[in-house]
């Protein structure tokens, strides 16, 4: 027998020798399947070999070209300092990564560009100095990976224990930017972040649109064995109704994060958290189940603060407050001006104006920049028309994720 003996020698025994063929039955068919040549194999692997040297070689350019801009950025880090300008310009890494997205040609997907990319200008600013990035903690929780994702991860994150330490840290210059979150696709707004813009001087110069997968973690290795389960109040609604479902028996217990929930689960026998996966895999704890919430879309919106203003880029939003008269049709009043001017409002909302019961205050984000004409124009007639108008900032507009579950959470 040589080596191009054909493999169905065997098979074709049970099938057409006897004992399991049925009367009358006719042998099955089998196309012969023959070894691969030992030619073929070596063939395809210097195929590989010769594509692995490419690859190489052009990891090698990489390397250099990237080491080519963080000189370049260097350079700017010294005119920035000399000419006293802001070290953080989110315009123009947004602008950047719009212009390179333009460009690409595939098969790169335009999010896995963004994805390098903030990389890249993460590690090339951190050469000029590490951008210091103050956010809603303790580390692990989704501010945290929304700021891991908007910054890349060359950059000093420092946890706070609530948005207004957030804040506070950023109007100290302890912090360059904060980042906080405004509001959510399932639970609403975030009403602490709105009322602290009627206090601070802060100016809103980003956006981040960050897929929120929560995960059931835990050391055990099977959620038959969860007595308890741990989470922060707002996580813990986002998954009520998977939880009731899988898990009718478990007590449901609040925790202050996702994050201090996640060491609860790893100290406890019997117990579960609610939370990221990167949460799972920093605290050792198995994923039982990912994207557990009940809004398969679920999402939440973040601010990026700091004490800069942003010139337009072209792409741009505009967040403001106002307090109108308290007078009939005043509201209707102001909101006509938008439409009048053709202006896209993209968010209202408003809360009850502290310590002036059953007045509020409107929160609106809008299409367009401040310095826009138009937007310019509906701006200075509000302020004119209501009793108390602010400017929040104009700032990129920034662009929802593609969902690919828990993995794009990490």
């Amino acid at each position: 027998m040589t080596d191009r003996t054909p493999f169905f020698a065997g098979l074709t025994l049970g099938l057409a020798g006897g004992r399991n063929r049925r009367p009358n039955q006719k042998a099955a068919h089998l196309r012969p399947v023959y070894p691969p040549r030992q030619e073929n194999h070596d063939m395809v692997a210097d195929q590989i070999n010769q594509q692995r040297q490419r690859i190489d070689e052009i990891d090698r350019q990489i390397v250099d070209l990237l080491n080519e801009r963080a000189l370049c950025a260097m350079a700017i880090g010294r005119s920035k300092n000399a000419g006293g300008l802001p070290e953080f310009a989110p315009e123009r890494e947004q602008a950047i990564i719009d212009a390179l997205e333009r460009h690409n040609q595939g098969p790169l997907s335009g999010q896995s560009l963004r994805g390098i990319f903030a990389e890249i200008i993460s590690a090339c600013r951190a050469v000029q100095r590490p951008l210091r990035v103050a956010f809603l903690g303790p580390a692990t929780t989704f501010s945290h990976q929304a700021a891991m994702r908007h910054f890349g991860s060359s950059c000093e994150f420092a946890p706070h224990r609530s948005i207004i330490d957030v804040f506070h840290e950023v109007e100290r210059s302890h912090a360059q930017v904060g980042v906080v979150p405004v509001e959510n696709s399932s639970e609403g707004q975030v009403s602490v972040t709105l009322d602290l813009f009627l206090e601070s001087d802060l100016n809103v110069c980003g956006e981040i649109y960050a897929r929120i997968s929560q995960v059931l973690m835990s050391k055990e290795a099977a959620i038959e064995g969860i007595q308890r389960v741990y989470s922060h109040p707002q996580a813990l609604n986002q998954c009520r109704n998977w939880l009731a479902r899988n898990m009718p028996m478990a007590t449901l217990i609040e925790s202050t994060s996702t994050a201090a929930a996640a060491q609860k689960a790893a100290q406890e026998d019997g117990s579960a958290a609610v939370g990221s996966i990167l949460a799972a895999r920093q605290g050792g704890l198995n994923a039982l189940a990912i994207d557990i919430q009940d809004n398969p879309h679920n999402t939440t919106r973040f601010f990026v603060i700091g004490r800069q203003k942003c010139p337009p880029t072209g792409n741009d939003k505009t967040s403001i407050l106002f307090v109108t008269h308290h007078k009939p049709g005043m509201l209707f009043s102001a909101l006509k001006h938008f439409a009048d001017s053709g202006i896209n409002l993209t968010r209202i909302e408003s809360r009850p104006l502290k310590n002036t019961p059953w007045e509020y205050v409107f929160f609106i984000d809008m299409a367009g920049h401040v310095e826009d004409a138009q937007v310019r124009q509906v701006i200075n007639t509000l302020d004119e028309e209501t009793r108390l108008l602010k400017v929040l900032g104009s700032y990129p507009m920034g662009e929802p994720e593609a969902w690919n579950g828990a993995e794009q959470a990490v």
